[in-house]
């Protein structure tokens, strides 16, 4: 049995946050933004860019991509964020419903930047598993940009956070852009670096926290999660890749093209570097900055767009997710060989 990627969507705000404004607000210089955090603009949400909502505007893309009829899918996935339009909502059922997925049903789940990679796992095995699930969609919006303080130097490396919308449909036996297999670790010592302090059951949200700005991302321990972090995060990187490789029985050395978050140039350009690739073999997304679990198909959908892919082509999509979470899936992109019409 195979599982292959039918089609993806993308919804990308108009609304804009340039560098300079990024500049401005952090009081960091401009060079400083544009080359070691590697943001030239980012979209940032419009009055009706609600986080389920752009979600949704990415799956109808999808679905009239991949010529799908929305009564075919049998499970939803909501790959977005808990920051939505309620809380305490299952927004893969406002989905359902809005999609017009009427035979479906769904639920969502949660790893931070991570979700879209863990739920193609989770996905793939539940179509593997049982013989009523054929076709998944999954879909989600982000805009956590919202929770970021630019005055706050602890959470400067959160400045990229943007958003959007992403969306991805599998379907069991299709003959193109196989899903191989994929790694994830997590490591619970982050557990409780990045969060935002206030609004839970730890300490309820008040009207002194509104005030003060206390509902926003922080860092409760910047300097010994920097140091923690370099000596995981980028090996973990390279771990998680390479485990995804092995199992789907390739090595670096096969990679094609890489479908990497946004990050600081300097990671990316680290982890291109350790895997021996090239510029060429991945895209930068400068023009986006962070959004989220989001980044891996927007960067699938720009190399399409860019002439990056062909049939054949060993393609890594690879995460990482505060808590913190290290992601990395194989697909063998485009028809496969025997398929019909090749």
């Amino acid at each position: 049995m195979t599982i292959g990627i039918v089609s993806t969507g993308v919804y990308i705000p108009k609304h804009i946050m340039t560098a300079e404004e990024i500049s401005n607000l952090s009081n960091l210089p401009l060079e400083v933004v544009k080359t070691k955090m590697g943001i030239t603009q980012k979209p940032i949400p419009g009055p009706d860019d609600h986080t389920v909502a752009m979600g949704i505007r990415a799956a109808e893309k999808a679905l009239q991509k991949g010529n799908i009829d929305p009564k075919t899918i049998d499970l939803i996935i909501y790959i977005g964020e808990e920051h939505k339009e309620f809380p305490l909502w299952t927004a893969a059922i406002k989905m359902q419903e809005e999609l017009g997925a009427y035979h479906a049903w769904g639920f969502d789940v949660a790893l931070r930047c991570g979700t879209t990679i863990m739920a193609m796992k989770v996905a793939k095995s539940m179509m593997e598993s049982d013989s009523s699930i054929n076709t998944v969609l999954l879909a989600g919006g982000y805009r956590n940009s919202d929770f970021i303080d630019y005055t706050n130097e602890r959470t400067r490396f959160m400045f990229n956070l943007g958003a959007g919308g992403a969306a991805m449909i599998l379907k069991k036996d299709h003959p193109e852009n196989i899903v191989l297999e994929s790694d994830i670790l997590t490591d619970g010592s982050f557990s409780e670096d990045v969060v935002v302090p206030v609004g839970g059951t730890k300490e309820p949200l008040t009207s002194e926290h509104l005030e003060k700005g206390l509902y926003r991302l922080d860092v409760l321990d910047p300097k010994g999660m920097r140091t923690r972090l370099e000596q995981k995060s980028m090996q973990n990187f390279i771990n998680v890749i390479r485990n995804a490789l092995m199992k789907s029985g390739y090595t670096e050395k096969d990679i094609d093209y890489l479908a990497i978050l946004h990050m600081k140039k300097s990671a990316h350009d680290f982890v291109l570097h350790e895997l021996g690739l090239t510029e060429e073999q991945s895209i930068y997304l400068s023009d986006y900055g962070h959004i989220g679990q989001m980044d891996q198909i927007i960067s699938l959908e720009l190399a399409q767009e860019n002439g990056k892919l062909k049939d054949g082509d060993l393609t890594i999509l690879v995460s990482a997710g505060i808590g913190y979470a290290w992601g990395a899936v194989a697909i063998q992109w485009g028809k496969q060989k025997g398929s019909v019409g090749i």
